[in-house]
């Protein structure tokens, strides 16, 4: 192994006899790796091995101490060229090759057909094509609000430059002068169907000139012109690079090369045979039955476990508005992140958060005023701002993806689910969900979030009744580790009391995931409700309590979490009627019927939510129409109650 930096003004004789050696290792290995496998990307791995291996030679990475702070950033885009990835890994250290290649995509270790963020020297699992750019984006930044300035390159493929989250990633990094940066184009021309200018023709050079970008063209198989140019542009400062690396798909295997069924396709035994012929190698390093014995053996793993940033943020000073107080949930919000960045660091905080246009609507403005630095206002790009706000959040910075519900969960639902692969600590803050979006009609109705999210394993949903619990939620969602969703209608709302006419999610009032709050208690049944629509549904129960019904009110803000021993307190009650701004289909109703079915307990369920798009109008006359005010749940609860009794 020989390693290598860009300092030099050219690559040391030495360096460049070595790639041209490790080049032959490195095809050996991805040939196989996929000829063990059966599948697998050979042809692009071996397009891109010529920039793999001056990329992790060269830039500010060590095998040694992968994770270590301040290091350059390798961000592969095309995630599928995990081959090529894993081979130059193993040939300079950071992974053993020879556990690399027989146990690749295989179910024994992390060796996977994508390229998996728990493999020293990999910065981003991808495969989900475009969002590479991004998650660099995102980690530049991150090292920025450190106080640190670093190199992070991003090799993709050229079919996916045909990902509209690309152009967004490209505007905001010229925004952002993140001149760090520099993309890496496979151009090999080729991808799954045939030739990339038939299956969708575009200039792919005029496209990135366009936003900002210096755009260069080199022979991607020229290690001297890979590294000069790498060198060239992490030395300049005033733009951040695109380098299109012409390349052949297949490169050094004649009869694989320019083949477009090699892009995933692997070798056939005969066609492995070719190769080895071909590659005029020793044959007993082509030997693959020791290969194929390890993998039957599925040995143990030798991959270190990635490390874990721990939270440091305060929660601060809990506030808690008055039974006069009328405010909406997202203010509240918007006070309590600002509180939580003050309580922790009032000069800089290890907080960032960002807009996609929305900041007046989202509360985000007290935060901007004082942690302008910290504060990233990307514009209508959800896609983009979903993928880079998560891999920040990766760098010891917690951060907040702020946005109407629609386009924060609905929009960008594979982004957030790739960043809770990715291991983020994303904190999404959602305004206008339901049908409490107000005049802006079905289109923008988020009534899916909690089916949709709950899907994701490490989110944890949160769906605050009323101003008071918003602000505890906020602070605790912002102190405690993994990813996280926020869920506030538009509208203000009258603070929730309870029996004595006191705040009741106020001063002494803890919030912990998975409790049920009994606002109300009864012996004649139960109403639960989720979020915007509690004090609708508290004075119909109040209501119904004075009509001689004694009904419970409890409300639940941890949807995909619910406490055991409040499920058997639940499950006592002669009926339970849900009440929530969300489908019927996938939201409270379901999580708590699934919750206690899953318990042993079965009971009389109504429940009471969105059945339909509904149209445009205020709030108020949309939960009307669709039978969630106060008057509608109380007439639906009572007709429940009778037909039970």
């Amino acid at each position: 192994m020989v390693r290598h930096t860009f300092e030099p003004i050219s690559p040391s004789a030495e360096y460049l006899s070595w790639h041209q050696d490790a080049i032959s290792r490195c095809r050996r290995a991805i040939i196989q790796m996929t000829s063990l496998a059966g599948s697998g990307h050979p042809g692009g791995s071996l397009s891109s091995l010529d920039v793999y291996l001056a990329l992790w030679s060269c830039a500010n990475v060590d095998p040694e101490s992968p994770w270590m702070e301040g290091r350059d950033r390798i961000v592969v885009s095309h995630g599928h060229t995990s081959p090529g990835v894993y081979s130059v890994l193993a040939e300079l250290g950071f992974v053993n090759n020879e556990e690399a290649v027989p146990s690749f995509r295989s179910t024994q270790n992390l060796f996977e057909g994508h390229i998996e963020r728990e493999i020293p020297g990999v910065e981003w699992t991808t495969g989900n094509l475009g969002q590479g750019l991004s998650a660099a984006c995102g980690m530049v930044l991150g090292d920025r609000i450190h106080g640190r300035e670093i190199q992070a390159f991003v090799p993709m493929g050229d079919g996916e430059q045909q990902k509209g989250q690309i152009s967004e990633a490209r505007r905001f990094a010229v925004k952002y002068k993140l001149h760090g940066v520099t993309a890496i184009i496979d151009r090999n021309r080729l991808q799954i169907g045939g030739d990339t200018d038939e299956i969708m023709p575009q200039d792919i050079r005029a496209g990135w000139e366009s936003d900002g970008w210096h755009v260069v063209e080199i022979d991607g198989h020229d290690a001297t012109a890979i590294y000069t140019t790498l060198k060239a542009a992490g030395e300049d400062n005033t733009k951040p690079w695109c380098i299109i690396a012409n390349t052949v798909m297949g490169k050094g295997i004649s009869f694989m090369e320019n083949k477009a069924n090699f892009h995933g396709m692997a070798l056939n035994a005969e066609e492995l045979a070719a190769a080895v012929a071909e590659l005029g190698e020793d044959p007993v390093l082509w030997d693959m039955a020791p290969l194929e014995d390890r993998r039957s053996r599925r040995l143990e793993s030798t991959v270190p476990t990635l490390p874990v940033v721990e939270n440091s943020l305060k929660p601060g000073t809990a506030v808690t508005y008055s039974a006069e107080t009328k405010t909406d949930c997202r203010s509240a919000f918007g006070r309590a992140l600002h509180e939580v960045a003050q309580a922790t660091d009032a000069v800089s905080p290890p907080i960032a958060a960002f807009d996609c246009d929305l900041e007046g609507s989202v509360k985000l403005g007290a935060f901007h005023k004082d942690y302008p630095d910290h504060f990233f206002q990307a514009g209508i790009q959800e896609h983009h701002t979903a993928t880079c706000a998560g891999a920040l959040s990766t760098c010891g910075v917690t951060t907040v993806f702020a946005d109407f519900g629609v386009f924060g969960v609905c929009e960008t639902y594979n982004q957030h689910r790739l960043s809770d692969i990715n291991h983020a600590e994303l904190k999404i803050a959602c305004t206008h969900i339901g049908l409490d979006v107000g005049e802006d009609g079905k289109t923008h109705q988020c009534i899916d979030y909690v089916g949709l999210l709950r899907n994701i394993f490490g989110m944890r949903i949160f769906v605050p009744a009323d101003p008071n619990q918003t602000d505890r939620i906020v602070r605790y969602a912002m102190t405690t580790r993994g990813m996280a969703f926020m869920g506030m209608g538009r509208s203000k709302l009258k603070t929730i009391l309870n029996e004595n006419g006191q705040p009741f999610f106020g001063a002494d009032y803890q919030f912990e995931r998975g409790q049920v709050d009994f606002i109300r208690k009864g012996q004649s049944g139960l109403v639960v409700a989720m979020g915007t629509p509690t004090g609708q549904a508290l004075e119909a129960v109040d209501t119904l309590r004075q009509e001689g019904l004694d009904v419970g009110l409890a409300h639940i803000a941890t949807p995909d979490f619910i406490d055991p021993a409040a499920l058997a307190e639940i499950a006592r009650q002669p009926f339970l009627a849900t009440v929530e701004d969300h489908s019927v289909n996938t939201g409270l109703g379901a999580c708590l019927a699934g919750a206690l079915f899953s318990t042993g307990h079965a009971m009389p369920h109504l429940r009471i939510g969105v059945e339909n798009y509904a149209p445009s109008g205020p709030s108020t006359e949309v939960y009307k129409h669709c039978g969630l005010d106060a008057d509608s749940i109380r007439e639906k609860v009572q007709a429940f109650a009778l037909a039970r009794q």
